[in-house]
């Protein structure tokens, strides 16, 4: 986690990050690989440090965020399994959490691995579903952020699990998880309708006569 002094501009860029994945995801895919790349070797080279070593902190977050962005982006179908993965892992954790029950780990296992599979099948709209999903969360944590610093900053510093983890709901905002799935909703339409471009929308192209 970077030192209180950097969070405004992380959030920003949280906030940028998550609208170019929630409505532009299937066409511009490879740059939201490269900005989650990012994101995530930022959080897991930082981490290597306190927070009173700002400097390797940063220096560190940004080595490892250039390491995750290029990865990620040189891995293409990778990039789209993990997708898949992730998207597999999230059903089982929902159908679970209905019941309020903890999902059986082979559960999730087995999940991520059909959402993998499905993946590499159903590629375009499994982009278009997943980046929705994972840009919208990315917008509502920068949002907040950036609207109510203070309480981001103390979610941050006592590591919430709901501001990296989903399907935790936030402490006292029920309300986060609908505005989630309703704007991951929207994201969804207006990539299938608008910017996934004529591959990523439902209806098929007319012939030229």
């Amino acid at each position: 986690m970077l030192p209180a002094s950097y969070q405004l501009p992380a959030a920003v860029l949280l906030l940028l990050g998550g609208a170019v994945a929630c409505f532009y995801g299937h066409r511009l895919f490879r740059i939201v690989l490269a900005i989650f790349g990012f994101i995530l070797g930022a959080l897991a080279a930082s981490s290597v440090f306190g927070v009173s070593d700002t400097m390797p902190m940063v220096a560190a977050a940004v080595v490892g965020g250039l390491v995750g962005a290029g990865l990620l982006y040189a891995a293409y179908f990778l990039g789209v399994s993990l997708l898949g993965a992730g998207l597999g892992a999230a059903v089982a954790n929902l159908a679970f959490g209905s019941g309020g029950a903890d999902p059986h780990y082979l559960a999730v296992v087995l999940s991520s691995i059909a959402g993998a599979v499905a993946a590499m099948y159903l590629q375009r709209y499994v982009i278009i579903v997943g980046t929705a999903f994972v840009g919208a969360w990315t917008l509502i944590v920068g949002g907040m952020a950036l609207a109510d610093g203070e309480t981001a900053l103390a979610a941050a510093s006592a590591a919430d699990v709901w501001v990296a983890y989903p399907l935790d709901p936030a402490p006292g905002r029920g309300w986060v998880p609908i505005v989630w799935v309703i704007l991951a909703c929207v994201g969804i339409g207006v990539q299938l309708g608008w910017t996934g471009g004529a591959r990523g929308r439902v209806g098929r192209r007319r012939k030229k006569s």
